[in-house]
C-alpha cells in the first residue's frame, strides 16, 4: 500500500509541470506568455512591460496558467489554468474585467469572433460559455459564472476552437475525437446539435487550428495528436481529408530512445492568417515544419523544416500576427523537478516564415530587443542544461496527462480520496 501511495505522489507531482506558453496580439501591439502562474505581457507599441490590474470580485491566480488566447478583435485576452480561474482583461488597459470561478481545473479556451462569448473547458470533460455585456473600459464588471455548454463525459479537453464564421465550436479529446457543435442562438442554454465528429485519430489530441484564405473563407481544420500526424478535416461532415505524418522528415527529428521513433506528439499548430501555411511543433525537435494545404486537392505536405541552432531550444508553444508574419516561440516550464526556480522561458522568433529566406532573428533585432526579453523570461541568458531538462519535463508530464493509464482497485480509491481537483464552494 505504500508504494501505491508514493507512486500516485510522484504522478501527481508530474502533472503539476507546465508548459510555457505564448501568444501575440493580432496586430503585434503586444505579447504574452505564460510561465507556472506567472503572466508577463510586454507592450510592443509602447516598448515597455505591461502591469497588470486585477481589482475584478474573484481571487488571484496562484496555479500554473494553461491556456492563453487574445481575441480575434485584439480587444480582450484570456487567461486560465490550474486555479479553477478563467480571467478576462482588457488588452487597452491591461485590467481583469472578469474573473470566472470554474468547479474544476481549467485546460482550454475559446473567445467568439464578435467577442460576445468566453468559453473554457475543464478537465472532467465539460465546455463551459460565458456571456459578456461588452467591453468596458475603466470599469471592473462582477464575477460571473458560466452555464454549462456542452460535455464529452470524463475525458480532458485538450483543445477549443470557434469556426472562422463562428457557426461551430470544436473541442478535441484526450480519448482522440474532435465534437464539431453547432453553437447556439442562446449558449447559456447549453449545445445540443452536434454536426459531426472527426475520427481517425489513434491518440490523444493535442492542438486544433483553421486554414483558411480569402477564397476558402471558411476553411478546414488542422489537428495534431500523439499518433505523430497531423490531420486534414472538413468539419462539416467530419470527413478526413488527409493525413501528414511528422516522422517522415526522418534525420531531423532526434527520437527518444525510450519510445519508438514512430510515436512522435505534436505539440503546437499555428496557421498563418489568410494562406495555406501553419507552422508546427513536436515534442523533442529542436525546431519547426511548415505545412502547406492545398486547398483544391484537399491535401497535405511538409514544405519547409527550420532548425534551430546552439541550446537545446523546443519550442512549448507558438504564435503569429496577421500584421507582420512574425512566429513568436517560446520553450521553458515551470515546477521542474529538482529546481528551486518557480520556471523559466526563452523566446526567440522567425521572420518571413513563408518565404525561403526565412530567418531566426538575433535577440537584438527581435520587436522590443532584450528589453521584451527581459519581461518575457525574467533573465536573458538561459542555461542550455535548464532547456533539455524543461524539455524532458514537458514530455514527461504530457505523457502523464494525457496517456490513458489502468489503475488497480485499490490504487483508483486512493486517487479519488486524495485528488486536488474536487468542486469547490462558490
Amino acid at each position: 500500500m505504500e508504494e501505491s501511495h508514493i507512486e500516485d505522489a510522484e504522478t501527481q507531482n508530474k502533472l503539476e509541470v507546465a508548459p510555457a506558453l505564448i501568444s501575440v496580439h493580432p496586430s503585434q501591439k503586444s505579447v504574452a506568455v505564460a510561465v507556472g502562474s506567472d503572466l508577463r505581457v510586454f507592450d510592443l507599441i509602447e516598448n515597455c512591460s505591461v502591469t497588470l490590474v486585477d481589482e475584478s470580485d474573484g481571487p488571484s491566480s496562484k496555479g500554473s496558467i494553461r491556456a492563453i488566447r487574445y481575441a480575434a478583435s485584439g480587444k480582450l485576452f484570456v487567461s486560465a489554468g490550474d486555479d479553477k480561474l478563467v480571467k478576462i482583461w482588457s488588452t487597452e488597459s491591461w485590467s481583469c474585467l472578469y474573473t470566472i470561478c470554474s468547479e474544476k481545473r481549467v485546460t482550454a479556451v475559446a473567445i467568439s469572433s464578435d467577442d460576445s462569448h468566453v468559453c473554457y473547458a475543464d478537465k472532467f470533460g465539460v465546455v463551459w460559455v460565458v456571456e459578456l455585456d461588452g467591453i468596458i473600459e475603466g470599469k471592473v464588471l462582477p464575477s460571473k459564472k458560466g452555464a454549462q455548454l456542452l460535455s464529452h463525459y470524463c475525458s480532458i479537453i485538450t483543445s477549443l476552437e470557434f469556426s472562422p464564421n463562428g457557426q461551430y465550436i470544436l473541442s478535441a479529446d484526450r480519448d482522440f475525437k474532435i465534437r464539431v457543435t453547432v453553437f447556439p442562438k442562446k449558449p447559456l442554454e447549453g449545445a445540443h446539435e452536434i454536426q459531426s465528429f472527426c475520427l481517425g485519430h489513434t491518440e490523444f489530441i493535442t492542438c486544433t487550428a483553421f486554414v483558411s484564405t480569402p477564397e476558402v473563407t471558411q476553411g478546414y481544420l488542422m489537428s495534431g495528436s500523439g499518433d505523430s500526424t497531423v490531420r486534414l478535416w472538413d468539419i462539416t461532415s467530419g470527413s478526413l481529408l488527409d493525413t501528414c505524418e511528422v516522422t517522415t522528415v526522418a534525420g531531423h527529428v532526434e527520437s527518444n530512445e525510450s519510445e519508438p521513433p514512430t510515436q512522435v506528439t505534436v505539440t503546437d499548430i499555428c496557421t498563418i492568417p489568410n494562406s495555406s501555411l501553419a507552422a508546427v511543433t513536436i515534442q523533442s525537435f529542436q525546431g519547426i515544419f511548415l505545412l502547406s494545404c492545398d486547398m483544391a486537392a484537399h491535401t497535405l505536405s511538409i514544405t519547409k523544416v527550420i532548425k534551430i541552432p546552439g541550446e537545446s531550444f523546443i519550442p512549448t508553444s507558438i504564435s503569429v500576427s496577421a500584421s507582420t508574419r512574425l512566429l513568436w516561440m517560446v520553450s521553458g516550464a515551470s515546477n521542474l523537478p529538482g529546481s528551486n526556480h518557480p520556471g523559466f522561458s526563452r523566446v526567440q522568433v522567425i521572420s518571413c516564415i513563408e518565404t525561403e529566406s526565412s530567418s531566426i532573428l538575433g535577440d537584438e533585432h527581435i520587436p522590443g530587443g532584450t528589453k521584451l526579453l527581459e519581461q518575457l523570461q525574467g533573465k536573458v541568458p538561459i542555461e542550455e542544461s535548464v532547456m533539455s531538462a524543461a524539455a524532458e519535463a514537458v514530455r514527461a508530464a504530457m505523457s502523464s496527462l494525457l496517456m490513458k493509464k489502468q489503475y488497480s482497485d485499490e490504487k483508483r480509491e486512493f486517487r479519488k480520496r486524495t485528488r486536488n481537483d474536487k468542486k469547490t464552494t462558490q
